[in-house]
């Protein structure tokens, strides 16, 4: 049987390299313009090297849309979203959304986020988030984009609200970072979301993702980093990055008792099907692990 704290203990006391498996990663939620341009180019790099093939790049604010934009066209192994986060709920207008809709007919613009709800921190009023969560879905549903949701201690009014527009979003989405109850989870999933797992599920107090994460069916699980935040273990305590993908990764498939390159690939192809499916163009082939 898998001992999760045992194995976390090991890791962080080895602090061994990042692995690189056969198959290609998809960093599916960080936030890159967080990062100078010394530490982009050195994330970038070394996260090529540990076989993360595509990053997408998260809008969350008025401030940021522009700058993601620049990130995801300035280069090929970078796409980004376009959104204005809960904890920015008092921001959002009409201008924005035009700023937004206009920045999503960028072909390096592939979803609507990230968008939803926060009580946790109330960071602004909880009717003025519903309203942009809401209007946001509705942009989604009619540029015909998925969604990069967040929600935090608001399950009812996101079920609520998820319930009102679910079937109008011909391309569903993913909530990410999911630490809310297997209720939402359940709910999500049958709505046909998918959920993204981060470092979090690699931490010792989060048994309640863990549970998550095997009530997910394969096909509807995405990896993701959140960074520059939550780095997983063994390199909790420093800033995160997508080339730690590979440990979450490892854990996801311990929870799951299924082999890690089977994993991979079904997220993978999850990360294609939700983001990718509008460019045609060959899944690559596995590339030779380098130790």
């Amino acid at each position: 049987m898998y001992d999760f704290r045992q194995s976390q203990a090991m890791s962080k006391k080895s602090r061994r390299d990042i692995p690189h498996f056969k198959t290609p990663i998809i960093e599916t939620h960080c936030h890159l313009d967080y990062l100078d341009q010394a530490e982009l180019e050195i994330t970038l790099k070394k996260s090529r090297q540990v076989g993360i093939e595509r990053i997408i790049t998260i809008a969350v604010s008025a401030g940021n849309l522009d700058s993601v934009l620049r990130l995801a066209k300035s280069s090929a192994n970078i796409w980004g979203t376009q959104g204005i986060h809960p904890h920015e709920a008092d921001s959002y207008s009409s201008e924005i959304d035009a700023i937004i809709r206009e920045n999503a007919g960028h072909n390096k613009i592939l979803a609507v986020g990230e968008i939803g709800l926060d009580y946790f921190y109330d960071h602004a009023d909880r009717a003025v988030q519903r309203s942009a969560f809401e209007q946001q879905l509705q942009t989604a549903i009619e540029l015909d984009l998925p969604v990069v949701i967040h929600t935090r201690d608001a399950d009812d009014d996101t079920k609520d609200i998820l319930r009102n527009c679910s079937a109008s979003l011909a391309r569903k989405g993913v909530i990410h970072s999911f630490t809310s109850s297997l209720a939402l989870a359940e709910f999500c999933l049958e709505e046909g979301f998918m959920l993204g797992f981060n470092g979090i599920a690699t931490f010792n107090s989060a048994d309640n993702v863990r549970q998550v994460v095997a009530a997910t069916p394969m096909n509807q699980l995405l990896l993701e980093t959140d960074a520059p935040y939550l780095t997983p273990v063994p390199y909790r305590g420093r800033p995160n990055a997508p080339y730690y993908l590979p440990f979450i990764a490892e854990t996801l498939a311990n929870i799951k008792k299924v082999d890690i390159e089977d994993l991979l690939q079904q997220a993978y192809r999850n990360s294609m099907d939700i983001f990718f499916s509008d460019i045609s163009e060959p899944q690559p082939t596995a590339s030779p692990a380098s130790g």
